[in-house]
């Protein structure tokens, strides 16, 4: 009978253990987000993250907002890719993610990393500041915005991928200024 128990718990023990890794896949998640955000007629925002990362929180805080939540679900389909977690919360992470950030030459930017996409997946913009025309390896990451630069940056990207007006833009700037506080 004890053996019986130990094989059980074993049993229990594995398919919890296997449940725990199976993260989706980068190209289901993105096949699901740009298949929405077709027939939505939306953009797809794509934010790289990990549980470890407090500006990611913080960044996702934002975003859910009670003042901001609608303008951003009206305008992008938002998907969270994980990353670069600690060894203990491996299994979180989406395989292929890493590929995904190393075609963006962002591999080294930090967290949160951001891009928005197309519902075809071309690459409009990301989290980079950089100046006008510069190669998309170039530019600092702004990661989750606090400081008046990066929230004017945002705003301006946000202008140029979804169709909210001046005050809707307005709405979250003063939002995410409060991530500086």
């Amino acid at each position: 009978m004890k053996n019986f128990l130990l094989f059980i718990l074993f049993i229990f023990f594995s398919i919890s253990m296997n449940a725990q890794q199976l993260a989706r896949p980068v190209d289901a998640i993105l096949s699901d987000a740009f298949q929405q955000a077709t027939i939505q007629h939306k953009n797809v925002l794509v934010i790289f993250h990990a549980s470890w990362c407090g500006w990611c929180h913080k960044m996702d805080a934002s975003i859910n907002d009670t003042t901001c939540k609608n303008l951003f679900d009206k305008n992008y389909i938002i998907v969270h890719l994980t990353i670069q977690e600690s060894q203990n919360n491996k299994p979180l992470e989406n395989p292929d993610a890493v590929d995904v950030l190393m075609k963006c030459k962002a591999e080294n930017a930090g967290l949160p990393y951001w891009l928005i996409l197309n519902s075809k997946g071309k690459f409009l913009s990301d989290s980079k500041i950089r100046a006008a025309g510069a190669p998309i390896e170039s530019g600092d990451n702004m990661g989750c915005l606090s400081s008046e630069i990066q929230v004017a940056a945002f705003i301006k990207i946000l202008k140029q991928t979804s169709t909210l007006n001046d005050d809707e833009l307005a709405v979250i700037a003063k939002r995410f200024k409060q991530n500086g506080n």
